[in-house]
């Protein structure tokens, strides 16, 4: 999954992506892109469409939203004030993202934002 969420903000730039991960417990089990409705640089909006989709399906499958991903186009992959402020809509949602600021070493992170507090969390990766 983290290789299709570089190549989704690769595809993406300069605008930045977002997407949904699906999970089951502590497991990935689907990711979901969608579209950025605000199609921009600076900042992400999931489309509502995309939502309403991507819900439909979790609630069919019996997943939960575990994760939301997005891209800094420009900047390190850290949340930024914005990012924190949007993350008061999800609560209990880990947030996924992946830096292009360095286009030929795209590095990807994990935290937790509650209220205003940020703490990342370790990426584990193919771990089952």
């Amino acid at each position: 999954m983290i290789d299709e969420i570089v190549a989704h903000a690769r595809e993406d730039a300069p605008n930045e992506c977002c997407g949904i991960i699906a999970t089951d417990g502590d497991r990935a089990i689907k990711l979901f892109r969608t579209a950025n409705a605000e199609a921009s640089p600076l900042r992400f909006v999931i489309d509502s469409k995309d939502q309403l989709r991507v819900h439909r399906e979790l609630d069919e499958s019996g997943w939960e939203m575990g994760a939301i991903y997005h891209s800094h186009t420009r900047s390190a992959a850290y949340p930024s004030q914005t990012d924190v402020n949007f993350a008061r809509s999800w609560p209990g949602v880990i947030w996924l993202i992946v830096s292009l600021e360095d286009a030929d070493n795209p590095s990807v992170r994990v935290f937790s934002i509650e209220d205003d507090n940020v703490e990342e969390l370790d990426l584990a990766i193919g771990e089952q």
